[in-house]
């Protein structure tokens, strides 16, 4: 079982936001029957059994044995990930594209710009799984709280600046290329009161 996988099927994503398989897949973090399944979530066990099926057909569940009981064949399936992402690119034709408004300080383009990192991530993760190959990357994530605007707007310059430095230092036109993305935006917590509009700052 993976820790996350990346659903990039239009069609597997449909399937997996049906509420029943939803909560299907995660009771599925641990190893059930049919029957087990069925009693856990309260449902007849040929019901459970057809959204199973379902889910195993697009590579959402996977079998982990089969074993006899009596005159039949139990099967023991299991969630094929812990947690799972569903990648823009399952709405192709709708998915989010950076380019089509490239405004650094709108936060929809920064949405924008972190759908296609899930995208293309989910791409490179899913298609290093099928070559059996690893996959060389890196993510940093952090907190930092500022005092006043003024000081978040020269941390960005100030970070600007060094990325910009280091790019130089180290970008060759020869190579495989890499993708950086950097974010800064408000942190969220439980207590704090949502925006009431969209905020552009610089």
């Amino acid at each position: 079982m993976h820790d996350v996988a990346v659903i990039e099927d239009a069609a597997a994503a449909e399937v997996s936001l049906d509420p029943i398989r939803a909560r299907m897949l995660a009771e599925l973090a641990e190893p059930h029957t049919a029957t087990t399944l069925a009693a856990r979530l309260g449902l007849a066990r040929q019901k459970v059994n057809y959204h199973v099926k379902t889910l195993e057909q697009h590579g959402l569940v996977e079998l982990v044995e089969e074993r006899r009981k009596g005159n039949m064949t139990e099967r023991v399936v299991r969630a094929s990930a812990a947690a799972y992402v569903i990648s823009p690119a399952a709405l192709a034709a709708v998915a989010p594209d950076p380019a089509r408004s490239p405004d650094r300080l709108s936060a929809r383009w920064l949405l924008a710009l972190a759908a296609r990192l899930v995208r293309e991530t989910g791409a490179l993760i899913n298609g290093a799984a099928r070559a059996n190959k690893p996959l060389a990357t890196f993510g940093l994530d952090a907190e930092v709280r500022f005092a006043k605007p003024a000081d978040r707007a020269a941390f960005v310059g100030e970070l600007t600046d060094a990325l910009t430095g280091l790019i130089s230092r180290y970008h060759t036109e020869s190579g495989r290329p890499h993708r950086l993305v950097v974010a800064v935006h408000p942190s969220i917590t439980a207590d704090a009161d949502p925006p009431a509009k969209e905020q552009r700052q610089s």
